[in-house]
């Protein structure tokens, strides 16, 4: 479990790393951010989430740590927007909450003699929830439905964290000391990354102050 949030700190890093340099050198984030090009760096993590997915089995542990380090590296391209768009303060003020909101929901996953799984198929749900609305409203630009749809995805990643973190618990205690725990490391990273993240950046939207024109 070191290794999981191992990975997964150094990821952030990376992730964080990459977007605050690209943010702050005009030369990086304008032929990125005013061009067709942004819209190939906000998929291409989703790319990569699949690449992963897909083909981590036919892969040595260490080309599975490289890939996960890329898509890092491809998903700090991406949030670089959310410091041309939000005040530092409120990125400070949404990372440190959904970052202590992550910590206690793993602690509890990884404690707690509640099986957590028989959550699981109402979490997917709501995911698969989510994204549909969130895809609709592209369309309706209703601030009211957007709303919404961040209050449930916060509770919906929540228990997404807490989960998570059961289960790669189970998960270790059955693959220890085998090339397939270190995999299991990287896809574990991997989950709890996108939990925080995705946390991260619906607390932003909801109480982040954007930078003034």
């Amino acid at each position: 479990m070191l290794g999981v949030y191992r990975t997964m700190a150094l990821g952030l890093v990376v992730t964080g790393l990459v977007a605050f340099l690209v943010a702050s050198t005009p030369a990086l984030y304008q032929p990125i951010f005013s061009t067709p090009l942004k819209w190939v760096v906000i998929l291409a993590p989703l790319a990569f989430v699949l690449f992963l997915s897909f083909r981590v089995e036919q892969m040595s542990a260490a080309s599975a740590r490289v890939v996960f380090y890329s898509f890092a590296g491809v998903m700090g391209l991406s949030l670089a927007s959310v410091f041309l768009v939000f005040t530092g303060t409120s990125i400070a003020l949404a990372f440190f909450s959904a970052a202590a909101l992550f910590a206690a929901m793993c602690l509890w996953g990884y404690t707690t003699n509640v099986d957590l799984s028989r959550w699981s198929t109402f979490l997917m749900v709501g995911l698969f929830g989510v994204v549909i609305a969130s895809l609709i409203n592209l369309f309706l630009a209703s601030d009211m439905l957007q709303f919404a749809v961040s209050i449930i995805a916060v509770l919906v990643f929540t228990g997404l964290t807490a989960w998570d973190s059961q289960r790669l618990k189970s998960q270790y205690f059955a693959y220890a000391g085998t090339e397939s725990a270190e995999k299991l490391a990287v896809m574990g990273a991997l989950s709890l990354y996108l939990d925080l993240i995705n946390l991260f950046q619906l607390l932003l939207n909801l109480m982040g102050e954007r930078e003034r024109a």
